[in-house]
């Protein structure tokens, strides 16, 4: 597999690993679109009969602790290391937009 391929179904991005802040990828294609995952070629990969199983599992405990969760992320996005991923990625994705075109007279 050629090293392009991997990186075509993927932009790299910033994320948190415990207190640390590690380069990870943003899926932009396949079923994993908009996840961001640890190595790029998870964008890419089959899902598994397991793995479907586990994310029906997930969503229907996500519909019950919705309060608990919404409380537990919001504490967690107040940390250091969540505001350093997201002041990296705000001012990766503004260099990146930057348009060039002429204003009109």
């Amino acid at each position: 597999m050629i090293l392009r391929e991997l990186f075509e179904a993927a932009t790299p991005t910033f994320g948190r690993k415990g207190n640390k802040v590690v380069r990870k990828y943003r899926c932009t294609s396949g079923h994993r679109k908009g996840r961001v995952v640890a190595k790029a070629a998870t964008c890419t990969a089959p899902k598994s009969a397991s793995t479907v199983k586990k994310a029906l599992t997930l969503s229907k405990t996500r519909r019950k602790k919705a309060a608990t969760i919404q409380f537990k992320n919001r504490k967690s996005r107040s940390t250091s290391t969540s505001k350093a991923v997201r002041n990296i990625n705000k001012h990766r994705s503004k260099s990146s937009k930057r348009s060039y075109k002429r204003k009109k007279i």
